[in-house]
């Protein structure tokens, strides 16, 4: 089920607020509307610039430092 406009961007503010703190959150939301990020083309740049298999290493070692704990929400 999709959520609404405003049900992701209050999942979102969450999200940042837990894991960077609400300054740091602030500032990261200050610096995309400043900067006009283009957050899918800079995932494709990002990906593209990887070496062969090291996606795959990333996501292992991201794994093995957050475990699946199960608590994930159903979307």
């Amino acid at each position: 089920m999709a959520s609404s406009t405003v049900e992701l961007m209050n999942k979102g503010m969450e999200c940042l607020k837990n894991n960077l703190g609400v300054v740091d959150a602030e500032m990261f939301i200050s610096l995309i509307i400043r900067e006009k990020f283009d957050y899918t083309r800079w995932q494709r740049e990002y990906f593209d610039n990887m070496e062969s298999g090291e996606f795959n290493e990333k996501a292992v070692e991201y794994a093995k430092d957050h475990p699946f704990k199960g608590n994930a929400q159903k979307l």
